[in-house]
């Protein structure tokens, strides 16, 4: 069973856990979830198809990420998805912390703070090993195209991360 922090309006952890998926936060709790954005040094980003098996927005486009484990680190648990899901190790990629958004959904339990990475990595399709299960292929897209793929309404938390794509 996966667990996650439970975190206060001041992104503070409460010392209490959730169980995954099972949101029955207060409206002044939250978890913590993190993106990893890969940026070439040629101005192209790493973006990763989900898979059609996905309950919520299959086919979509999106950048690396997923939830911070109970104890995990916001680093760490960017670190580790952007491996699990791309293969890449970023430890000692240039790049880092950029910024944190956060969602409220009064009364539904499921309040988050996203904490946004973006690392820039020498890297072509050889260098990558994607999970099946969550990845249904990749393309390194331009600022524009990411934002064409939004546009039509098929780029995962686009208008939260957009400044991400800014180098």
């Amino acid at each position: 069973m996966e667990l996650w922090d439970i975190y206060d309006k001041n992104k503070v952890r409460t010392g209490r856990t959730m169980e995954r998926n099972h949101f029955n936060l207060a409206d002044d709790e939250y978890h913590l979830t993190v993106l990893g954005v890969i940026a070439r040094p040629d101005g192209r980003f790493l973006i990763t198809k989900r898979v059609m098996t996905k309950a919520w927005a299959p086919g979509w486009w999106e950048v690396s990420g997923g939830a911070a484990q109970a104890g995990e680190e916001s680093e760490e648990a960017v670190r580790r998805e952007i491996q699990e899901e791309t293969g890449l190790d970023v430890t000692g990629a240039e790049g880092g912390y950029l910024f944190t958004y956060h969602r409220e959904n009064p009364g539904e339990g499921d309040n988050y703070f996203v904490d946004i990475y973006r690392y820039v990595m020498d890297i072509d399709e050889s260098d990558l090993h994607l999970q099946e299960e969550e990845t249904d292929g990749f393309m390194f897209a331009t600022a524009e195209e990411i934002a064409d793929l939004a546009k039509q309404g098929i780029f995962l938390h686009y208008d939260s991360i957009k400044r991400a794509f800014e180098l």
